[in-house]
């Protein structure tokens, strides 16, 4: 065990993660932006428009990838994360691209869904319990047709958490049901000293299905999605066929 895991454990299960930033104890924050998220923006291979960070602690992800085609929202849960979040970025030159917010994952409801998600150390950092509402979350903030990124980590077999153990199946179990396709999987080679070999990247698509059909043409129109799920009552014929949607007509401010 890395030293000080342990007693990073303790802290965010009595305390909660804000202690933890407190005490220093943060062995997740790397002290810059995440190697493999520069590269991918040199090649010029990720959406522009709106993109998502949760969990973004010091915020070095979002910075990196706010310029004046993506606009980036840092969202996590401790003040003193985001207090030095905005200490770092305070001078940044593409500080008008960017933001962060104080705000629970789990029950956010922003006025607009996201292009592009970046998942890093916060999946495996949630219960195990809760992933499948993570991938729905995901689900939910998410376009039609846009990209979550995903760096698959710590992958192995240590017990208990956080961090917990993650594979890449068990993102697939909790993803494809939703209509995330897997466009690409690899060990990541950008990993960080500690990290190589127990980490991948891998990179979903949100389809365009029937259900998302709605989506594209309501979200435009200022309705939010709230709940999707298969309808367990549909009459026997349509069973398997039929899915319930609910929306929520927002009072953004183009639209009072």
């Amino acid at each position: 065990m890395p030293p000080g895991l342990g007693k990073m454990r303790k802290l965010v299960k009595s305390d909660g993660w804000d202690k933890c930033w407190v005490e220093g104890l943060v062995p997740w924050d790397l002290g810059g932006p995440t190697p493999v998220i520069l590269h991918l923006l040199q090649t010029q291979t990720l959406p522009s428009g709106r993109a998502l960070v949760p969990g973004c602690g010091s915020g070095y992800d979002v910075v990196a990838l706010a310029s004046p085609q993506r606009y980036v929202v840092g969202l996590d849960i401790s003040d003193n994360a985001l207090d030095k979040a905005k200490e770092l970025s305070s001078s940044a030159p593409n500080s008008d691209h960017f933001t962060f917010l104080k705000a629970d994952f789990f029950n956010w409801k922003p006025n607009e869904a996201f292009d592009l998600i970046f998942d890093y150390t916060f999946f495996c950092a949630i219960d195990p319990r809760l992933r499948p509402t993570w991938a729905k979350r995901m689900r939910l903030l998410l376009k039609p047709g846009g990209e979550l990124i995903t760096l698959i980590f710590p992958i192995g077999n240590h017990v208990g958490g956080p961090p917990y153990k993650v594979s890449a199946e068990e993102y697939e179990v909790v993803l494809r049901p939703l209509g995330f396709n897997l466009t690409y999987l690899e060990d990541n080679d950008l990993a960080v000293k500690g990290r190589k070999g127990k980490e991948k990247l891998g990179r979903w698509k949100l389809s365009i299905g029937q259900s998302l059909i709605y989506e594209v043409v309501l979200r435009p129109l200022g309705f939010d999605l709230t709940y999707l799920e298969d309808n367990d009552r549909a009459i026997e014929r349509k069973k398997g066929k039929e899915r319930l949607g609910r929306w929520k007509l927002s009072l953004s401010q183009s639209l009072m």
